[in-house]
């Protein structure tokens, strides 16, 4: 019976694949908080996007947008969050936001109807709702700033949208795929791995 050694280099090797794969699993943990929120955001959509199917409001809301990229930079620096990272990460959440209203929109004239809904309260209720999880996204940017300034970060939150994907089937389309990678797109901080 011939006897299995393993060399100290391979034990090395072994090791180094272990801890990275456990780094790579520990980044998308830190990163859940963050993409739960933003897909949270991502379902309020369909409540601005019936709320502006009763009004015929238009998706676009220029003061509106000036007034959230704002609020979160001020936030954002009081939690040290630079402010032109704050300031992409928003307008990113707010692009993937009328992606979704543009989309459900479209769906709707296309079927001549929107679903049966009650009387949206856009201002008293959904905006105070989307305020929150600002909040809420402020907070899980500034816990997650030394993951987010990894080289592994785009990796990582592409397995965390990945993940959250996965976990939500049933409840999640291929919009919300596609949304939520643009309400994630500017999550990283600048460094040579964000360059194509």
């Amino acid at each position: 019976m011939r006897k299995f050694q393993i060399s100290s280099a391979m034990v090395f090797l072994l090791l180094i694949v272990s801890i990275g794969g456990a780094a790579a699993q520990t980044g998308v943990s830190q990163l859940d908080p963050l993409v739960t929120t933003s897909a949270r955001r991502l379902a309020i959509a369909q409540q601005v996007a019936l709320s502006k199917w009763d009004s015929g409001a238009a998706v676009e809301d220029a003061p509106r947008e000036a007034q959230v990229i704002l609020g979160s930079v001020k936030a954002g620096e009081a939690r040290g969050i630079d402010s032109a990272l704050a300031t992409k990460f928003f307008k990113a959440q707010i692009e993937a936001n009328k992606v979704v209203q543009y989309s459900l929109l479209a769906d709707w004239r296309r079927s001549g109807s929107a679903p049966a809904h009650a009387h949206i309260d856009l201002v008293g209720v959904i905006r105070p709702e989307l305020d929150q999880v600002q909040t809420q996204l402020i907070a899980e940017l500034a816990d997650t700033t030394e993951m987010r300034s990894s080289a592994n970060c785009q990796v990582a939150m592409a397995d965390a949208v990945g993940k959250y994907l996965a976990d939500h089937r049933k409840e999640t389309s291929k919009l919300t795929e596609i949304a939520l990678d643009r309400a994630l797109s500017e999550s990283c901080a600048d460094s040579p791995s964000r360059k194509p």
